[in-house]
């Protein structure tokens, strides 16, 4: 009987030691991701619905931050491992205070076709070019990238500053301030103006503003933003980081095959109406992995854009901060 008692006793700790040494690696790995609820952040949502961090084993938990700095903060902290989406001048701008610490995964393309950001003019206002901004109260979307864009394209056509009021306003309030007359016009992003175009309150001036007045293409790839890890994150968890990364790119190549179907998970998650949700610009979501050396090169003219406009302090080697596994 004493040998049947202690034969079992063996077999439970034996059990009790498999299950203390499998559960860690059935457990899911957490990542930390700060989340601006925009259309470019599409991927990250398509990650969480179709399953795909889950495939990999990855459990995402998402901060909600609006816009860049404060996810260039929370980078910087190590209070986050990622950002689903952040502007590339200010993630430049952070790789110059701290190497590293904004790697991009992947790029969004902006342009004439791919459209992000655009001219909007409210209802009632005669406007036919950007040069009838002259004397008007314009809105921007916050953040000094999205004000530098503004202001270029508006120089392109020959408007100086005092020719026009500019001033930063969250992107949450922008389709209330064109619909109150606050602004005459806004430098907005999706799904703003889709918002703004279904209610009736705007009309698009012109979108693409980037790649025509900025890279002198309208079909110019315009890589604005993108999603990006920390080399913390990628240094301390480097096999968890491939795995989220992988996630990433499925979702990115599900958006890419069926953008119709993956624009359905815009309602829930981002300030997207249901009834916008199918007219909504996506822009062009491309892995690192995937730019080709004309990418590369309208990337840099991009940042060296920033440079000279004193955005960046420094001139700064994109290719640097490009991460891929």
């Amino acid at each position: 009987m004493r040998s049947v008692v202690s034969m079992m006793r063996g077999v439970l700790a034996a059990a009790g030691f498999l299950a203390a040494t499998m559960s860690p690696a059935g457990a899911q790995d957490k990542v930390t991701v700060g989340v601006f609820p925009v259309a470019s952040s599409l991927p990250y949502f398509v990650a969480v619905e179709k399953g795909y961090f889950k495939e990999q084993n990855i459990a995402p938990e998402m901060v909600r931050l609006i816009g860049g700095p404060p996810n260039v903060a929370a980078l910087i902290g190590n209070q986050i491992d990622a950002a689903a989406v952040l502007v590339t001048i200010e993630g430049m701008n952070a790789d110059i205070k701290k190497p590293g610490v904004a790697m991009y995964i992947s790029l969004n393309s902006q342009n004439k076709t791919y459209q992000m950001e655009q001219f909007v003019v409210r209802k009632g206002l005669t406007a036919s070019t950007l040069a009838d901004l002259k004397g008007k109260k314009i809105m921007s979307a916050p953040g000094p990238a999205n004000v530098t864009m503004a202001k270029a394209a508006l120089a392109a056509v020959g408007l100086k500053e005092g020719d026009y009021t500019l001033d930063q306003l969250d992107m949450a309030q922008h389709v209330n301030a064109i619909t109150a007359g606050t602004f005459d016009a806004a430098f907005t992003l999706e799904p703003q103006a889709s918002t703004m175009r279904k209610l009736g309150v705007a009309s698009t001036l012109e979108a693409g503003l980037i790649a025509k007045y900025v890279l002198g293409d309208p079909e110019a790839n315009a890589f604005v933003a993108g999603c990006v890890v920390s080399s913390d994150f990628v240094k301390n968890r480097p096999d968890v980081a491939k795995r989220f990364t992988a996630a990433w790119a499925q979702a990115v190549a599900f958006i890419n095959a069926k953008p119709d179907e993956a624009r359905k998970f815009l309602a829930k998650n981002t300030l997207t109406p249901d009834d916008v949700v199918d007219t909504v610009p996506l822009v062009k979501f491309v892995m690192t992995k995937d730019l080709t050396a004309k990418d590369k090169a309208d990337f840099q003219r991009f940042i060296d854009f920033s440079v000279s406009t004193g955005t960046l302090s420094e001139k700064v080697d994109v290719t640097k901060y490009l991460q891929s596994f």
